[in-house]
């Protein structure tokens, strides 16, 4: 029996040229996270991340608080969608980050704007009528993740951890919890709107069999500093 812990990446740069890099705050979720691993895990887990910039540096910082020595594997499989070129197919000018982050600055409610705009460019995605527009399809990520969690439960068979982490991205994660509780599209992407930053989701696997303890704990994180909750 494994227990799978799936982390989303601390806060990354939203608006920036790049959002592939962690914030100031997103640094300090990926510590707190490695705080409470060092306390909550006995011994040293199989880690792996997705190959983007804020997977690794959120994996590094968190394993600095933790376990230090623990080698970590690279897997871009778990690497997120491509969210922003999703977006732009939505509203061709948020190809440029910035014009979305002075839009979100210009209202009242930013969370309920962005969950507007992502509730559009994800239904357009999903739809599956304009496929030919997107670098990835949604079926061709939802593939790529159940694979990616299926070879991770492979590998565990075979070197036997007690404990397994994954530093990826709400999109990732959605699908996995997806996959095991058997939901359709549209209830996967209303998981993925909820997961907070830096936050943990947990599976067992055992006797062939993926189960789903918890889902996007954040606890330890209001535990240290409740403006260290984020979701954006």
């Amino acid at each position: 029996m494994t227990t799978i812990y799936l982390v989303r990446h601390g806060q990354a740069s939203f608006g920036a040229a790049s959002y592939d890099q962690l914030s100031a705050k997103g640094e300090q979720q990926a510590q707190v996270v490695g705080d409470f691993f060092k306390q909550t895990l006995k011994q040293t887990p199989l880690i792996v991340a997705g190959s983007m910039q804020r997977h690794q540096q959120t994996a590094q910082l968190a394993l600095a608080q933790s376990f230090q020595n623990a080698p970590i594997q690279t897997e871009s499989a778990w690497n997120e969608f491509d969210h922003q070129h999703v977006f732009a197919q939505y509203e061709p000018r948020f190809n440029q980050p910035e014009l979305l982050k002075q839009d979100v600055d210009l209202v009242a409610n930013p969370r309920a704007y962005l969950a507007k705009i992502f509730d559009g460019a994800i239904d357009r995605w999903i739809g599956e009528q304009y496929d030919h527009e997107y670098h990835e399809t949604w079926l061709d990520f939802q593939s790529r993740v159940e694979s990616a969690l299926h070879g991770l439960c492979q590998h565990i068979d075979a070197t036997q951890p007690r404990q397994a982490v994954v530093f990826s991205s709400g999109g990732v994660i959605s699908v996995a919890v997806g996959q095991v509780l058997g939901l359709n599209a549209k209830q996967i992407f209303a998981l993925n709107w909820s997961i907070a930053n830096a936050s943990i989701t947990t599976l067992r696997w055992s006797d062939d069999r993926l189960q789903l303890l918890s889902f996007n704990e954040h606890h330890y994180l209001k535990a240290r500093d409740a403006e260290l909750l984020t979701w954006i």
